[in-house]
């Protein structure tokens, strides 16, 4: 249970700042794209997420946006770590 407990924060993270994107896609209307990677990286920061998390895309068109990161986190379980790969991603229309 002790090292569930490691990954299962990795997890909880991943989850909260994949809502913040969903956050920021939902008022991306009045917000600019700078302002949206701004607000997401000092969250990924605040979340203790790799420094990699902070490399935040933002994909507007005239009808959608999408917003994206990708990083790894280490994970130590007994005998051996897992590097776990996450790809939060939010999008929807403007």
């Amino acid at each position: 249970m002790y090292f569930g407990v490691n990954i299962g924060e990795a997890y909880w993270r991943f989850y909260e700042f994949q809502d913040a994107m969903r956050q920021e896609v939902r008022f991306a209307k009045q917000i600019s794209d700078d302002r949206i990677k701004l607000h997401l990286a000092a969250l990924a920061d605040s979340l203790g997420l790799p420094e990699e998390a902070t490399a935040i895309t933002v994909d507007r068109t005239s009808r959608a946006i999408s917003v994206s990161a990708e990083y790894s986190e280490r994970v130590d379980l007994p005998l051996f770590a897992r590097i776990i790969r996450f790809n939060p991603r939010a999008q929807g229309p403007l």
